[in-house]
């Protein structure tokens, strides 16, 4: 490897979202670790270099294979650090791979650190947790923001590699500083409700702004009774603009609280709740009469309905008909969209449906709004663990422009580490989008 290579340590690699933002940049890997046997083989077969391992056996307090690395970067499990070790230092962390992340920072010292997790990493139960991170990270001398960053590829335009898929997560962006570390207290590289180069994300059109997959992929049809389920929720959207000239409210509509007769449990449910059973029963009886012969007609109280398809979620606006946008099959009912854009992607397979085309997203589809380039190669595993992986990946997209927000933020800083101007000068040379850098690797890489 080149001394002239801006290197990285990828941790919880999963099948390479931050290698493919760091390929676009030109870096080059210092170190892999994923241990899903599958996903490492998917990483190996694509970015040619080994992952599958345990971070808890290559780096702890006796242990270092990590080796020396300008950036680190790492998609952590949150697991919850112990309320007794408050204000313990890094005993607080013991037992988790925040702790094993902390061994490496401490003796490798990478220039940066960026880490990402989910969007409830700063909510208020994990409110110690995330103290902790930011506390700790200063400790070891990092300069890093008290708030998060939060970003989601649906709010980049797709000149910056933003893809239309709602993925708010948080990243914690710092910068090698030892000095400033206690007293600099910098803005976070990307707010959560800030417009960027004044992109609106309802402007995205998922038949227009996806490349979709010609041929129907086995397993990506509706089923029977998903057939069954959306043709009588149709009709129910056709009565109530019938009778009452506007669309369905807002809150979920749940058709097993639609009579007169009071509630089981109403007087022990939380306030929100007995706010939407109260709103049903008014519904009901200002529709009674349509909407008794709606129920009898479909048998929507009878097994072909279990529970979660009894309820019903209008999120569409004006939009006419359930099959002009995208819906899904929740547990908590059937729920409707605009087709701008599709809802964050989970490590279970897809469950969003595409109206006008009848479908679930197919695998490759998922790749596309997970950022992955054409060539990406995912062997001959079944669709089931791509819908998983590509729903534990980090956005490509949202990983190249976080990088390069921070080394825009803390540029003088990383100027004054020894390797640091080679760090700048390779992000400030590369394009603003990681897409057509990707397209290429893999011919400068393919031998």
């Amino acid at each position: 490897m080149s001394k002239e290579s801006v290197t990285y340590a990828d941790l919880f690699a999963g099948v390479g979202g931050f290698a493919a933002a760091m390929s676009a940049f030109g870096f080059q890997p210092a170190y892999s670790v994923e241990i899903d046997q599958e996903a490492a083989k998917v990483y190996k077969d694509n970015w040619k270099h080994n992952a599958y391992g345990n971070i808890m056996d290559d780096a702890s307090e006796d242990v270092m294979r990590v080796p020396i690395h300008d950036i680190l970067l790492g998609g952590f499990p949150c697991q919850p650090f112990s309320k007794s070790g408050a204000q313990q230092g890094q005993d607080e962390t013991r037992g988790t791979l925040f702790w094993n992340i902390l061994e490496i920072i401490d003796k490798r010292k990478p220039t940066i650190v960026v880490l990402e997790n989910v969007r409830n990493l700063v909510g208020p139960k994990h409110k110690r947790t995330w103290e902790t991170i930011i506390e700790q990270l200063r400790l070891k001398g990092y300069v890093v923001s008290d708030e998060p960053a939060i970003l989601s590829p649906h709010k980049l335009p797709p000149s910056l590699g933003g893809r239309p898929q709602h993925r708010e997560r948080v990243f914690i962006t710092a910068t090698y500083a030892p000095s400033l570390a206690r007293d600099s207290k910098p803005a976070p590289v990307f707010r959560a409700n800030e417009v960027i180069e004044n992109w609106d994300p309802q402007s995205w059109n998922l038949m227009e702004d996806l490349t979709w997959d010609e041929s129907v992929e086995l397993g990506t049809e509706m089923t029977t009774p998903e057939k069954i389920w959306v043709a009588a929720w149709e009709e129910f959207l056709d009565l109530y603009r019938k009778h009452n000239g506007s669309n369905p409210p807002g809150f979920p509509l749940w058709s097993d609280d639609w009579h007169d007769e009071a509630v089981p449990g109403f007087e022990d449910m939380k306030p929100w709740k007995q706010d939407f059973v109260r709103k049903n029963q008014n519904l009901y009886r200002t529709n009674q009469s349509w909407i008794d012969a709606w129920l009898l007609k479909h048998k929507v109280r009878t097994p072909l309905f279990p529970p979660s398809r009894r309820k019903f979620e209008w999120q569409a606006g004006d939009m006419q008909s359930i099959r002009d946008g995208l819906f899904h099959f929740r547990p908590s009912g059937l729920r409707v969209k605009k087709g701008n854009y599709v809802p964050t992607l989970v490590a279970i397979t897809q469950t969003s449906i595409f109206g006008p085309l009848g479908r679930r997203l197919s695998a490759r589809e998922v790749s596309r709004l997970q950022g992955f380039p054409e060539w990406f190669n995912f062997g001959q595993q079944l669709d089931s663990a791509t819908y998983k992986q590509m729903g534990n990946a980090v956005n490509v997209g949202a990983v190249y422009q976080v990088l390069r927000r921070h080394i825009s933020r803390d540029r003088e800083l990383i100027l004054k580490q020894p390797r640091g101007s080679l760090l700048v000068d390779a992000v400030e040379a590369a394009p603003k989008s990681p897409d057509s850098r990707l397209e290429e690797w893999i011919l400068r890489n393919e031998n």
